[in-house]
C-alpha cells in the first residue's frame, strides 16, 4: 500500500499553485485539449509545464487527464499532444477512452495509467483486466461501497483512487447521456451542461405527481464530503483520496486541499481511535461551498434521499471574508520557495565557488577569477546583496557564509552569472530524475487505415426487448416471417427458470438468441448470477451483449467453471469504440461483435469501419443510468420494478423504469430514436446488423414498427415513420 495520498483537482495553473502550497501530495489538471472540464481555465503547454516543474521541486506529483473519448482525427494529434508532458516528467495519464489507453502504453511507456471513473469500474474483474494490460490505478465508480473497494483490493497491488470531496453526478459517471442528447455537449467529450442540476417534476403511472412543489430538484446530489469516514476509507483500501472541484476557483482547492491535508495527517498520528472532525472545519468546508448539504455519498448506502439536494441551490450566503482573506494570502497569493543555506569563498587568483544546499540537493560551481582592485575592493556586505538575489526563482537564501579576500574588484556581471549558473545547476538536479525520452519513436501512416475486408452479407434486424410482452410480441411469429434473425432480452426480462424454455422455442422459430446483461455488474448482479449460473450456463444462448467490462471477467470465470465455452461477446455502445485504437483494444478485451456509438453523425460513421458492427436505428436510449431511485426518494421502496415518468420544465415526459433486480434506474429519452427517413445513408455504412430496441413499447406497438422496418430497411420499400413523436438521435448533428 502506497503512501495515503491527498490528490487535489487544478482547473488553472493558479489552482495548481494553490494546491501545492495548500499541502496536496498530487495534483490532476487538464491541458487544452482531451480534458473532461472543457469549460476549466485549463492552462496553455507552456504554463502547464511551468506548473508541472513547480509541483515537481516541492515533491508534488501532476497527472494529466486525457479522459474523454476521441474521435478518429484527434488521434492523430495525441502523440505530439503528450510529448512535452512526457518529456517534462507528467506523472500519470487518467483515461477513460481504451484507445487512449492503448496508445499511450505503447508509446510512453513509463509514465503511469490511471483509469478514470469514467470508465465505470464496479468490481475486480475488470481492474484485474485493466492491470494485465497496464494500468497502475483505478478510479472506481464514485456509487461503491466501502466493502465493494475492499473487494478490488483483495485482487492486487494497484493503486485505488476515490472521490471523496465534491460535487457527485446523479447518474454513474460514464454512463449519462443527458447532456449529450437534451443539447449536444457530451460529457463523454467534457461538455456536461448539467442537465441534472434543474428542476424536473416525478409522475406515477396512474399519471398523478408524487414530487413536491418547491422540492422538485431530483437529479441534483448534493455534494460530497466523506471527512468523517476517513479512516474507513484508508482501511477499505483507498490510496488517494480525490477531491472534485476542477471548474472551482483556486480559494475552494486551497481551502479544501488544506482540511483534507489536516485530517490526513491527524489519521496517521493517533489512528481510527482518536479521530475527530472538528465541527468548525465542517463549517469552513460549507463557507467554501454549499449546494445545501453534504454527504457521505454511496460508501455506506446503495442510495438514498439524504444525498439528494431537491431544493436549489443556496442564492444568498454569509461570505467568511477572514477565512477566505486568510486562504489567498497564505495559499492563493504566494508561491512556495526553497530554502537555501549558501558558502561563497572568493580568493585570489582563484575561480569563485558557490555552494548552495536545500532539502532536496546540494550543488557547487565555479566562477570567474576575482580581478584586483584598483582602488575600492569588495564588500561582503555587496557581495551577499548580489548573491541573494533571486528574483523569480523557487528558492530564498535564508543564510549565506561569505569568504573573501581583502584587495579583490568583483563585477556584478560575475556574481549575477555565478548565481544563475548555480540556480540552474540546482534546477537540474532537483528536476532531472522526472525527465525522460521516447522509448518507442510514433511513426504516422500515411495513408488512412484501411477498412476491413470482410465477406458482404445482406444486412439483419436484430431485436431487443426489455418486457415479457414485447418478446411475446416477437416470438409469435417465426423468424422467416418476420424477418427478423437475432433477438436479446434482458435477464430480468423473464425467470431466469424460463431461459433454456424460451431459447429453445426461438432456435426452433429460426432465431439466435441472446441475454442483454445488466447495465451495471454490481454486487447486486453477481448475487443474481451466482444464484442462477447454472441455467445461464444451460440455457444456450448464442451471444451475450455486454455493456460492462466488469461483465467480461466474470462470465468468462463462470463457463470456465464449468469447462463449457462461452457464447459470442457484442459489446454495446456503452463499451465505447470512437476510433480505431479503442476497436482493437475492445477485440483484445474479448468482443466479437461491437455496436458502433449512438453519438456520432452520420459523417462520422461513414469514416468508421463499419462492418461486422452493428447499428442501433430505433429505441428509446437510456440517459441515464443511476444508483439511485426516484420511487424510493419520493415514495418510498417497495422492491416493485414499475415505470414512472420525470417531466422536465419543457414538459418533456421521459420514462424511468427502477431495475431492482439489480438496484439501478434508468432514465430514457423521452422521444424514441427513428431512423426510417434515414434509411439511404444508414444503408451506405455497410453495418452487419440493424437493432430495434424496445423498452416501454406495447405488444401492438412492437410489431407495427418490427414490420415497418422490415420493409423499409430489408425489402426496400417506403413507409412512414411508425411513430409521431420521435428523433433522429445525433445521426444528423452529432456532438463537439
Amino acid at each position: 500500500m502506497m503512501e495515503i495520498e491527498v490528490l487535489a483537482p487544478a482547473g488553472s495553473y493558479e489552482s495548481l499553485v494553490a494546491a501545492v502550497n495548500a499541502g496536496a501530495d498530487a495534483i490532476y489538471i487538464g491541458g487544452e485539449k482531451f480534458g473532461a472540464r472543457a469549460y476549466a481555465d485549463n492552462p496553455k503547454e507552456d504554463e502547464l509545464l511551468k506548473g508541472i516543474t513547480y509541483a515537481h521541486h516541492f515533491g508534488v506529483r501532476v497527472y494529466m487527464t486525457v479522459n474523454t473519448l476521441l474521435k478518429e482525427n484527434e488521434m492523430k494529434e495525441l502523440y505530439d499532444y503528450l510529448l512535452p508532458y512526457y518529456r517534462a516528467g507528467l506523472d500519470a495519464v487518467i483515461v477513460q477512452d481504451m484507445g487512449v489507453f492503448h496508445f499511450v502504453h505503447q508509446y510512453f511507456q513509463n509514465m503511469d495509467i490511471h483509469i478514470s471513473t469514467q470508465v465505470s469500474i464496479t468490481g475486480p474483474e475488470s481492474v484485474k483486466q485493466l492491470q494485465a494490460m497496464g494500468a497502475t490505478r483505478v478510479v472506481p465508480a464514485r456509487e461503491l461501497s466501502l466493502a465493494e473497494i475492499a473487494a478490488i483490493d483483495a485482487t492486487g497491488d494497484i493503486e485505488i483512487e476515490c472521490f471523496v470531496h465534491g460535487a457527485l453526478c446523479y447518474a454513474y459517471s460514464g454512463q449519462c447521456l443527458m447532456s449529450s442528447l437534451i443539447g449536444g455537449r457530451s460529457g463523454n467529450r467534457g461538455r456536461c451542461a448539467q442537465t441534472c442540476r434543474l428542476p424536473y417534476s416525478l409522475y406515477n403511472e396512474k399519471g398523478e405527481e408524487i414530487s413536491k412543489n418547491g422540492k422538485n430538484h431530483l437529479l441534483s446530489c448534493k455534494d460530497l464530503c466523506s471527512l468523517d469516514i476517513l479512516p474507513d476509507l484508508i482501511e477499505a483500501g483507498v490510496d488517494s483520496l480525490k477531491i472534485e472541484g476542477r471548474m472551482k476557483s483556486p480559494r475552494y482547492t486551497a481551502g479544501v486541499v488544506r482540511i483534507w491535508r489536516k485530517y490526513v495527517d491527524l489519521y496517521k498520528k493517533v489512528g481510527k481511535k482518536g479521530y475527530q472532525v472538528e465541527p468548525s472545519d465542517r463549517r469552513e468546508l460549507l463557507d467554501l461551498f454549499d449546494r445545501g448539504g453534504q454527504t457521505d455519498g454511496y460508501y455506506t448506502k446503495h442510495n438514498g434521499k439524504d444525498m439528494i439536494a431537491f431544493g436549489e441551490k443556496p442564492k444568498k450566503r454569509e461570505v467568511n471574508e477572514k477565512l477566505f482573506d486568510f486562504l489567498d494570502k497564505t495559499y492563493v497569493e504566494t508561491q512556495k520557495k526553497h530554502d537555501l543555506v549558501g558558502k561563497l569563498r572568493v580568493h585570489t587568483q582563484m575561480p569563485m565557488i558557490l555552494e548552495l544546499s536545500c532539502d532536496k540537493a546540494v550543488v557547487c560551481v565555479q566562477g570567474a577569477i576575482p580581478d584586483v582592485a584598483k582602488s575600492r575592493s569588495a564588500t561582503v556586505e555587496e557581495v551577499k546583496k548580489q548573491i541573494q538575489k533571486m528574483g523569480g526563482t523557487w528558492y530564498q537564501l535564508k543564510d549565506l557564509e561569505v569568504e573573501l579576500d581583502d584587495g579583490l574588484f568583483i563585477p556584478v556581471k560575475a556574481l549575477n552569472d555565478l548565481r544563475r549558473e548555480a540556480i540552474a545547476v540546482l534546477d537540474e538536479k532537483i528536476l532531472s530524475p522526472y525527465y525522460r525520452e521516447v522509448e518507442l519513436p510514433y511513426t504516422r501512416n500515411i495513408e488512412e487505415k484501411k477498412k476491413a475486408e470482410k465477406e458482404e452479407k445482406k444486412p439483419f434486424l436484430h431485436v431487443v426487448c426489455e418486457t415479457k410482452e414485447q418478446l411475446q410480441a416477437i416470438a409469435e411469429c417465426s423468424s422467416n416471417h418476420l424477418m427478423v434473425e437475432e433477438i436479446s432480452f434482458e435477464a430480468d426480462t423473464i425467470a431466469a427458470s424460463d431461459w433454456k424454455n424460451t431459447v429453445d422455442n426461438l432456435h426452433q422459430k429460426g432465431y439466435r438468441v441472446n441475454l442483454y446483461l445488466p447495465h451495471i455488474f454490481r454486487l447486486e448482479a453477481k448475487q443474481f448470477f451466482n444464484e442462477h449460473e447454472k441455467e445461464f450456463v444451460e440455457a444456450g444462448f448464442d451471444a451475450l451483449m455486454i455493456r460492462s467490462l466488469e461483465e467480461v471477467g466474470y462470465v468468462e470465470g463462470i463457463f470456465k467453471k464449468y469447462q463449457e465455452k462461452r457464447p459470442k461477446f457484442l459489446f454495446d455502445y456503452t463499451m465505447y469504440n470512437y476510433n480505431h485504437e479503442a476497436a482493437d483494444t475492445l477485440n483484445l478485451l474479448g468482443a466479437d461483435k461491437e455496436t458502433l456509438p449512438v453519438e456520432f453523425n452520420l459523417k462520422e460513421l461513414k469514416k468508421m469501419d463499419c462492418a461486422g458492427k452493428e447499428l442501433l436505428v430505433y429505441g428509446r436510449i437510456p440517459m441515464m443510468v443511476s444508483a439511485q431511485c426516484l420511487k424510493k426518494n419520493t415514495l418510498g421502496c417497495d422492491h416493485k420494478m414499475s415505470l414512472l415518468t420525470l417531466q422536465d420544465r419543457y414538459k418533456k415526459d421521459m420514462p424511468v423504469k427502477n431495475r431492482c433486480t439489480f438496484c439501478y434506474n434508468s432514465i430514457y429519452n423521452a422521444q424514441p430514436l427513428s431512423t426510417i427517413g434515414l434509411v439511404t445513408e444508414i444503408s451506405n455504412l455497410g453495418v452487419e446488423s440493424y437493432r430495434l430496441w424496445f423498452t416501454t413499447e406495447k405488444k401492438d406497438e412492437v410489431r407495427k414498427i418490427v414490420d415497418c422496418y422490415v420493409d423499409v430497411y430489408l425489402q426496400n420499400q417506403r413507409r412512414e415513420e411508425p411513430i409521431k413523436d420521435f428523433t433522429r438521435g445525433h445521426f444528423k448533428r452529432g456532438i463537439e
